[in-house]
């Protein structure tokens, strides 16, 4: 297996890029639509971790910037349903603490912006993974994290509860976006938020 590719990078346009090593070899790795690859330009230097999949018909390699990308690509891999394409589409839907926070806390949200990933493979990954990510709210950002997450929680019960009264989706979400208060429960946010709904 192929742990890292050192060499210098040459970005395409298919959601790859070619790393050329030292030897002259040059490999031709996927990489998440949101990797601090796609920063670098032709010829940089650069050290990409990577994993292989080997199938009947080809062999293929997906990078990442740093080992703990890596490790959570090939901890989606494990869950049932979810090849290298569909994890490296999840990888590209939000930085890595979020996506973290996202299977820790349960909220499939996340999960499911990415393509081809519906709300039953986003609910599996969740029961799946939560108790096996390393996400840590304290270490990701200590108690503003934490503070943060929770008032997630009551927005989005509280965008929710809006939607069972009739409203639209996007009507809620931007009903509850524009209450500044923070530190509400949901019903604080419901009753703030439906005022911006007359």
């Amino acid at each position: 297996m192929i742990r890292f590719l050192q060499g210098k990078i040459h970005p395409q346009m298919d959601g790859t890029v070619i790393i050329v090593t030292a030897s002259g070899i040059g490999f031709r790795v996927f990489i998440p639509g949101n990797s601090p690859l796609y920063k670098c330009v032709e010829g940089d230097d650069v050290q990409v971790y990577t994993s292989m999949a080997v199938r009947e018909t080809e062999i293929s390699l997906y990078g990442f910037q740093n080992e703990q990308e890596l490790e959570l690509f090939q901890l989606l891999t494990t869950v049932k349903g979810v090849g290298s394409k569909a994890a490296l589409s999840i990888m590209g839907t939000a930085p890595l603490q979020e996506l973290k926070r996202a299977i820790a806390m349960e909220d499939p949200s996340v999960v499911q912006q990415a393509q081809g990933v519906g709300k039953r493979t986003a609910d599996r990954i969740i029961l799946e993974l939560k108790d096996k990510v390393d996400f840590n709210p304290a270490e990701a950002g200590g108690k503003e994290a934490i503070a943060s997450a929770a008032e997630g929680s009551e927005r989005k019960i509280a965008v929710e509860a809006l939607e069972a009264l009739g409203y639209s989706h996007a009507e809620a979400e931007e009903a509850v976006r524009l209450v500044e208060e923070e530190d509400l429960d949901s019903e604080g946010y419901i009753k703030a938020a439906l005022k911006n709904l007359f």
